[in-house]
């Protein structure tokens, strides 16, 4: 749903409400800023035993996703899918593949009908890590005193923030 153009409250607000806004806890950056922090510091221990980093952790919830719902034969993802999916470009996003692969997770293979596509499949590796990873959604509920109802809620209210910033940064 489109939202209308907002005039800033403290636009009319007089100078000393003004500065007000420029502390440091009225800042949603910051707020957002530190809580992912917050967040890659909590799911360290987490992915301890999957061997993962955050990064490559972001890289198997994707493609987990796009394998339980794909044949086998169409299965896997291009880089290009996996990238926009993670707003990741390509230069970030080679270097945690290569690692996933030699890990042993991943494959990665040039397209059939065009080789100029690399496409990346789960091997059973990969796949065998789903199960391992099952509890984590849990334990980050236990972690932020939030059931998963809650938690939920709040990420598709950050998923609308983040589609509403890239409108407006698009219409700019």
């Amino acid at each position: 749903m489109p939202r209308k153009k907002v005039t800033p409250a403290t636009a009319a607000a007089p100078a000393d409400a003004r500065e007000q806004w420029l502390r440091l806890d009225r800042q949603l950056c910051f707020a957002l800023y530190s809580s992912s922090l917050a967040m890659t510091k909590l799911y360290k221990p987490l992915l301890a035993p999957l061997g993962l980093t955050y990064p490559q952790y972001l890289v198997m919830l994707v493609l987990w996703e796009a394998d339980s719902h794909a044949s086998r034969e169409a299965a896997g993802l291009s880089v290009g899918q996996l990238g926009q999916r993670l707003s990741l470009d390509s230069g970030t996003l080679t270097p945690l593949l290569k690692r996933l692969e030699a890990l042993g997770h991943i494959e990665r293979c040039r397209a059939r009908d065009d080789e100029r596509r690399v496409d990346i499949l789960l091997t059973p590796s990969g796949r065998k890590l789903r199960r391992l990873a099952l509890d984590i959604p849990g334990q980050l509920a236990c972690a932020s005193a939030c059931d998963l109802n809650e938690l939920a809620a709040l990420t598709q209210r950050l998923h609308e923030l983040r589609s509403q910033l890239a409108a407006s940064t698009e219409a700019a």
